[in-house]
């Protein structure tokens, strides 16, 4: 018995001593940073390609951006979970890890033990906005016209579960109304359909629906954030449009798979931290209408698992389903 624990004792030993020289000679070849979407499809794809132009210089290295698109992220964060924890592997993903876990009944990965948080990269506002021809100036309005008329209203998003999608469930679970969700393969082609009339609202992010608002094709009615947005600042929030504690940002945050080393998760959260404080990337994360955070990992960790509890009851209190 002794022999068995002495030589347990050994191995882990062993085991931090590898892990602690793994992390002082990190990274002494290129990381990658996994992004489970298509290039080009959306802010996070673009936070990544970002982060990993500035970030290289501080890591010594080159970051590299490798897409893996395909059911909804779940491919790309497959081959995520499964690469190896050494320190050269990196998720670059959204609410998206979250909600598969109640939106799919078996996943080739857990979403909560593969992987680790590193750090929290940006935040965004959504923006809730009509098709002209819907009679509402404001948010009241909009509420007004859905109880009258319930289950007539229609929107879109860019897939069942995405943050479009929640947010409007949200919305409706917080002011009480009915609504018709039709899921597109995309956010441009529900944005699309939109603008020709086609649906009657929609809450999505700011960059891409502001030129349609400012040329006179959709009708802004709110922001979904805390505080207002720098882009539109005359926006009212949900909640001060009425709709109490309301509140949805995008996220794009940056993990680690399960068994990275704590010093390499920390470091690459001080480096990231470093970029997101260049000016040049402020300047670019506020013409997206994305607020730079860098948080800790703790703290990303902590944000997490409330993003977990509050997505996954509105998710089995919908009954959505992508399976």
């Amino acid at each position: 018995m002794r022999a068995f624990f002495a030589c347990g004792v050994a191995l882990l030993l062993a085991l931090l001593v590898s892990q602690a020289a793994l992390a002082q000679a990190w990274p002494n070849r290129p990381v990658r940073f996994l992004v489970p979407f298509a290039a080009g499809a959306g802010i996070n794809d673009i936070m990544a390609r970002l982060v990993g132009q500035h970030l290289g210089a501080g890591l010594g290295q080159p970051v590299v951006i490798e897409n893996r698109a395909g059911a909804g992220g779940i491919a790309g964060t497959e081959a995520a979970a499964k690469a190896a924890p050494d320190g050269y592997t990196f998720l670059m993903t959204n609410v998206s890890l979250v909600t598969s876990a109640y939106l799919y009944s078996r996943l080739p990965y857990d979403p909560q033990k593969d992987f680790v948080p590193v750090t929290l990269v940006a935040t965004s506002p959504l923006m809730l906005v009509v098709h002209p021809s819907i009679a509402a100036s404001s948010v009241q309005e909009l509420i007004a016209l859905a109880k009258a008329n319930p289950g007539r209203l229609n929107f879109g998003s860019g897939g069942v579960g995405s943050t479009p999608h929640l947010s409007v469930e949200l919305f409706k679970s917080a002011a009480g109304i009915d609504a018709v969700h039709v899921p597109y393969k995309g956010g441009a082609p529900a944005l699309n359909d939109l603008i020709s009339g086609q649906l009657s609202f929609m809450i999505e992010n700011v960059p891409g629906t502001m030129p349609f608002v400012k040329g006179g094709k959709l009708r802004a009615l709110a922001i979904t954030s805390a505080q207002r947005s720098l882009l539109e600042p005359a926006l009212p929030t949900m909640a001060e449009s009425g709709v109490r504690d309301y509140e949805v940002v995008g996220w794009q945050g940056l993990f680690g798979v399960a068994g990275t080393p704590p010093d390499i998760v920390v470091r690459l959260q001080a480096e990231v931290g470093k970029v997101l404080r260049l000016p040049e990337v402020r300047e670019r994360l506020a013409a997206l209408g994305a607020e730079p955070i860098g948080s800790t990992p703790a703290e990303f960790g902590a944000f997490v698992r409330a993003e977990n509890a509050r997505w996954g009851r509105i998710i089995r209190e919908k009954g959505m389903r992508s399976d």
